[in-house]
């Protein structure tokens, strides 16, 4: 069982470690958000020369809670080579590289369909900004799965936000929150049961799975299963580190992280389903706990809003922020992602 608490000094010998050529330092998902990191992300890499093919070659996987590290910092660790790999929280990094905003707008991905032809058009102009800015490669993008909204007062639809404080985990999501009348509070993801139980947030968004592994439940009343986000991360390669490989390694490593992503992908959508189920004490409930929530569907006005959220709130706040840091970047979404879109 992964110990789930490191101290500092912990943290700095984990950091100290020198890098073997054949040892690889990964930094996962945390501990606390559950089964795809649980199931999928971590017996990959404990695994790590036989899904890859890669003889000789080991991951010391380290999750990111147990590295007594901030998510936030993940870009800066990877850029200077502290850690080999890293499984990205996107948006907790997204303050550093805007542009992985585009991957996930508000309102772009209502469902996994469109969440994947999002990431086919965008990835690679990530990817090219990670490069030149980060020292980094990313190898992959994939799906927490839709992100919906846990309150403990009552609400019967998004209107009924109006006052409320809201845990947000980026600038997107916080911009459409203020929209309609909540009050967004940044809050990291381990923190936020306890910030449910003493009040300090009226409600929170994630996904029904990563609610059920951290008790959410537990401390709220009511959800309302409308897909804000995604919740999409990937996972990214320090680019000294892949350039040190041989291009027969190289293709190696791409092709177990392309399967990898996928099994991530497919298994995300399972749980979605499964997990909402837990949490209303629905069966069949398979991989969570049982809890008790009130469902609240969705009205036809929050479908309308969600659903006019990009060309009237996401898309525009996101292009200021990320023109200001990454010229061209909103183009570059047009272009692509925005293609289809009348805009």
């Amino acid at each position: 069982m992964i110990h789930k608490i490191a101290t500092g000094a912990a943290a700095l010998a984990v950091l100290a470690v020198p890098a073997g050529a054949e040892s690889l330092r990964v930094m996962g998902q945390p501990v606390a958000t559950g089964l795809i990191q649980e199931n999928v992300e971590q017996p990959f890499f404990e695994n790590f020369a036989e899904e890859t093919g890669l003889e000789g070659y080991t991951a010391d996987y380290q999750p990111v809670d147990v590295t007594g590290i901030k998510d936030t910092e993940q870009l800066r660790i990877l850029k200077d080579g502290l850690f080999d790999i890293v499984s990205l929280r996107l948006s907790q990094v997204s303050r550093d590289e805007p542009t992985i905003l585009g991957l996930d707008l508000v309102g772009l991905n209502p469902d996994y369909e469109t969440g994947r032809e999002t990431v086919e058009a965008f990835a690679p102009v990530v990817d090219e900004q990670l490069q030149a800015k980060f020292n980094t490669k990313l190898l992959g993008v994939w799906p927490f799965g839709p992100q919906v909204l846990f309150c403990e007062p009552e609400i019967g639809s998004l209107a009924d936000l109006e006052g409320l404080k809201v845990r947000v985990y980026d600038q997107n999501l916080a911009e459409f929150v203020s929209l309609v009348g909540g009050t967004p509070v940044p809050i990291g993801f381990p923190e936020v049961q306890q910030s449910l139980a003493r009040g300090v947030v009226d409600c929170a968004i994630t996904g029904p799975s990563s609610a059920n592994s951290a008790g959410w439940p537990e401390v709220s009343s009511f959800t309302l299963p409308i897909a804000f986000q995604l919740a999409m991360n990937g996972y990214g390669i320090n680019l000294d580190t892949w350039n040190a490989m041989s291009p027969e390694e190289q293709e190696k490593l791409q092709g177990a992280f392309d399967s990898l992503v996928g099994r991530i992908w497919d298994y995300s959508e399972e749980l979605f389903v499964d997990a909402v189920n837990c949490n209303t004490g629905t069966e069949p409930c398979e991989t969570g706990t049982m809890y008790d929530l009130t469902l609240v569907e969705p009205t036809a006005e929050d479908k309308e809003l969600v659903g006019t959220a990009v060309p009237n709130v996401s898309f525009p706040a996101w292009k200021e922020v990320c023109d200001a840091v990454n010229p061209g970047c909103s183009e570059a979404w047009l272009e692509t992602v925005g293609s289809d879109m009348n805009m």
